[in-house]
């Protein structure tokens, strides 16, 4: 059995790995748009970019994978139970197969229905298909890291997760600059970067998830397939996936609101939502810390050491806030000044940016819930409260927006934030009372 020892070291050794670790997200898309920028032309920018947002958000619809395989990994962890842990890695390698096979069955209406969504000139679209149509055979690869990093999650292997991010990342970058400047290989040679990197992510994510491969729990075909667990899966994964499809929902609801503000307001929107970003990539280990000691304390029946899994991490969370709010406050014009040269857009920017400031307080509780319910695998509650979260942020939407415009449509956004944290803590006396 795992030890359910917790301590202040163990959430910091659990979440510092993820907070670098997302740290090098933003770094490639940079990287990206700056490669394929050297050509000189608007097209293959647009296309590069229009093309790598419809495709990830194809395969985060698949998110769940990561989110429900770490929560019943740290659980079975907990309760000492080697076969199952390797079982689990197996189903999220099969589900990530296989959805990444469907993706490509589906590939033609699928992008069809994406740009359908997203319209862009003929030009843009014809590059966009074309690198969409190479990175698209990755999809298997790209939706089974989610079980990988899950797994390794759960596993309270985030230094793993980190090293995998790095590698995908540096491969990414070292190829787009060999393919597209050292070759001239254009929006085809980013493409194939991204392919060749998504694969062998692939490669090293079994190698660092080798502990589950030793002798043959991982083959034991009987467990595996287990009808009982396979249905608790299968479960877990689903109420994730309308939970996150919610979510996502809630988000575009914003942007596309946001956009019959005027160009100037949009653009301000946009700048804004970095700062969201930021604080969430910021703060994501502390709840991934939760996630998986909660899962560990859940699954050896431990109530006092989940009580201290959800206290100790939630503390270097309201830290990691704190820290996050007086930056915005110190640097937040800076940041903007950074963003954008037009004038216009940088004056609407500033009159937002205090949102921006009490941003990092006000989501805290609702992400530290959501990294506390997903490592306690209380899905069923997760969709419920978001269902309730995003019917309150419609009615806050319809009321605010007219009355306050921009603004109405920030502190929507903001109460939204804190109903979904309200609707959770109204389940969690039920959730630590399960682990007794």
């Amino acid at each position: 059995m795992a030890s359910v020892e917790v301590t202040h070291k163990r959430v910091l050794t659990i979440a510092l790995p993820i907070v670098l670790s997302n740290a090098t997200v933003p770094i490639l898309g940079a990287v990206d748009t700056g490669v394929i920028g050297q050509l000189g032309l608007a097209a293959p920018i647009g296309a590069v970019g229009i093309g790598a947002v419809i495709l990830s958000a194809l395969y985060w619809l698949f998110g769940f994978l990561r989110m429900g395989t770490s929560g019943l990994v740290a659980q079975a962890r907990g309760a000492g139970k080697p076969g199952e842990v390797s079982a689990l890695l197996m189903r999220g390698l099969m589900i990530g197969g296989v959805a990444g096979l469907g993706v490509l069955a589906l590939q033609i209406p699928l992008f069809w229905a994406g740009f359908w969504l997203s319209p862009a000139s003929a030009e843009v679209e014809g590059l966009a298909r074309t690198y969409m149509s190479i990175r698209v055979w990755g999809a298997p690869a790209a939706i089974s890291i989610y079980a990988l990093t899950g797994w390794l999650i759960g596993m309270e292997k985030t230094k793993a997760v980190f090293m995998l991010q790095i590698w995908m990342n540096g491969v990414n970058i070292a190829l787009d600059l060999w393919f597209v400047l050292g070759l001239g290989y254009g929006v085809e040679g980013v493409a194939v970067a991204t392919l060749i990197a998504e694969w062998s992510g692939v490669a090293l994510g079994l190698y660092l998830c080798r502990a589950a491969f030793q002798g043959d729990k991982w083959r034991q075909w009987a467990r595996i397939f287990d009808v009982v667990k396979l249905k608790r899966m299968a479960v877990v994964n689903s109420d994730i996936m309308i939970r996150s499809i919610l979510l996502m929902g809630s988000f575009m609801t914003f942007l596309f609101l946001g956009a019959g503000l005027g160009d100037i307001t949009l653009a301000a929107n946009q700048i804004m939502l970095q700062f969201v970003e930021i604080t969430a990539y910021a703060l994501d280990g502390f709840a991934i810390s939760a996630e998986t000691l909660v899962g560990g304390a859940l699954g050896a029946r431990n109530r006092p050491a989940l009580r201290r899994a959800v206290l100790y991490a939630s503390f270097w969370a309201l830290i990691g806030a704190v820290l996050m709010t007086l930056f915005f406050a110190l640097f937040g014009p800076w940041l903007i000044a950074v963003m954008t040269t037009a004038e216009p857009v940088r004056t609407e920017s500033l009159r937002y940016l205090w949102w921006m400031v009490a941003f990092p307080l006000i989501g805290l509780p609702s992400w530290m819930f959501d990294g506390i319910f997903i490592g306690a695998t209380r899905t069923r509650e997760m969709r419920l409260a978001m269902l309730q979260s995003t019917i309150a942020y419609a009615l806050f939407l319809a009321v605010l927006l007219p009355l306050m415009g921009n603004h109405g449509l920030w502190l929507a956004l903001m109460l939204f934030d804190i109903v979904r944290a309200l609707t959770l803590w109204r389940y969690y006396p039920a959730l630590e009372a399960s682990a007794d």
